[in-house]
């Protein structure tokens, strides 16, 4: 018996169904996710955005992204920086010298975090302890158009979609502790900030 497409398709688990993500939370039940597949917005843009709110808390990045599209804020470019120029808003980010306002890679992320935020109270998270542990973004297939060029040539014109997918987890205490620290500072290091040298006389 000769099956058709949709057959194939009803066939197919819930699990086979659910698209996957590049990785897994460590405790799914206190994570939420969200994704969008070939989202009709530049790459490069949504990636500096992107790298821009990850390790933010879920209300910090709504907060930063409308303050970018108001230009009350900016998006420091670090990687896709070509011809992109120096603007006095990015002195704040150390190590970065560019920056733009990417109005409409802001919509789409803010639109994902939305996203997110509904499927963290649908899972009875607190949405006030949630950060981004994981947000990723790759290039889709280009769409193609063109246009037309003198003496009768015509030339490709492509768009750059872009998926992107994102983790939000509570903060716990690894997140709190300060680099260069441990939760609890061993002997040594205690009789050393002590002024004992770290050896026991």
């Amino acid at each position: 018996q000769k099956l058709s497409r949709g057959d194939f398709r009803a066939r197919r688990s819930p699990q086979e169904a659910m698209p996957k993500y590049s990785v897994e939370p460590a405790d799914p039940s206190k994570s939420c996710k969200a994704r969008g597949s070939n989202l009709r917005v530049h790459y490069k843009n949504t990636h500096e955005t992107a790298e821009a709110i990850k390790g933010l808390s879920l209300t910090r990045a709504q907060r930063y992204l409308k303050d970018v599209i108001a230009h009350k804020d900016a998006i420091p470019f670090r990687k896709h920086m070509g011809g992109c120029g120096r603007k006095a808003q990015v002195k704040k980010y150390k190590g970065a010298t560019q920056c733009r306002w990417p109005e409409k890679s802001c919509k789409f992320l803010l639109d994902l975090l939305t996203n997110a935020e509904s499927n963290a109270e649908i899972n009875g998270l607190e949405v006030e302890s949630l950060i981004i542990t994981h947000i990723q973004v790759n290039r889709a297939p280009k769409m193609r158009r063109r246009t037309y060029r003198a003496h009768g040539r015509i030339n490709p014109y492509m768009s750059s979609p872009c998926h992107v997918e994102m983790i939000l987890s509570p903060k716990t205490e690894k997140d709190t502790v300060k680099k260069g620290e441990s939760k609890d500072n061993n002997a040594v290091a205690r009789r050393v900030k002590q002024g004992g040298g770290g050896f026991e006389s």
